[in-house]
């Protein structure tokens, strides 16, 4: 009986420290910030890209951007250790804005890294692009497409349904008329032109260690209160005895 007592008292543990630990690795996805700019503005976007891979490294990322409402102009701020290009092509359909017809647009930005550079486990980057005119529009996605060393690719594409459940592969999603909500708009600033520093190794190193610590804290907070009901189980089958 008190075995099972323990080993009930032990399940219960970890499933608190899984719980716990939960929003800490959901929140370790490629987003978009600030993620949300205004209609006809040129914004300052900057992906933040954890590697979530425990044995590959981040080498390579793309990021699609709108065509049916697409940006007249896109350049990017340069990262050291990787080589960046802009892709343009003609558009489906001509759009027509106050500037006149617009019959070709930027689709794509590729950053790919060099020989030897990573992103490796427990760190993120940060990829940074100029992006105007913003669209007058509700919202856009900008699905991104993110390689390992491994050969493995997460692409970042799934679109928030409207219940409001993330799915598993958010797609960072930029708010232009429609307001973020709580949840992804987590930094609803108006973007600006002002370039975001570029990630070091170190600062992704902090950050993993950081949410190491949490999850280390929460696992001994779990385990002391395992002992304590094991504890007093023992305790009240002594003075039953």
């Amino acid at each position: 009986m008190k075995k099972r007592t323990f080993a009930a008292s032990l399940a219960a543990g970890t499933t608190a420290v899984l719980l716990l630990a939960a929003p800490l690795a959901a929140s370790a996805h490629v987003r978009v910030d600030p993620g949300q700019a205004t209609a006809g503005s040129y914004a300052t976007l900057t992906f933040k890209v954890p590697t979530e891979s425990a044995t590959a490294g981040t080498v390579k990322l793309v990021v699609d951007l709108p065509t049916a409402t697409p940006f007249t102009s896109v350049s990017y701020q340069p990262l050291a250790g990787w080589t960046t290009t802009v892709d343009t092509e003609k558009l489906a359909k001509p759009i027509k804005t106050d500037d006149g017809t617009i019959t070709e647009a930027p689709v794509r930005v590729t950053w790919t890294a060099d020989s030897g550079v990573q992103v490796a486990p427990g760190q993120f980057q940060l990829f940074t692009i100029s992006a105007g005119a913003v669209p007058d529009t509700g919202q856009v996605l900008l699905p991104a497409h993110q390689t390992y060393s491994d050969g493995s690719v997460v692409d970042w594409a799934d679109k928030t349904p409207a219940s409001g459940a993330e799915p598993e592969h958010p797609a960072p999603v930029l708010y232009i008329n429609d307001k973020a909500p709580a949840a992804d708009g987590a930094n609803p600033v108006v973007a600006t032109n002002t370039p975001a520093p570029t990630a070091t190794a170190s600062t992704g190193s902090t950050d993993a260690v950081a949410i190491g610590l949490g999850i280390a804290g929460l696992a001994l907070g779990a385990i002391a209160l395992v002992v304590a009901v094991f504890a007093a189980t023992r305790r009240r089958g002594k003075v039953n005895a």
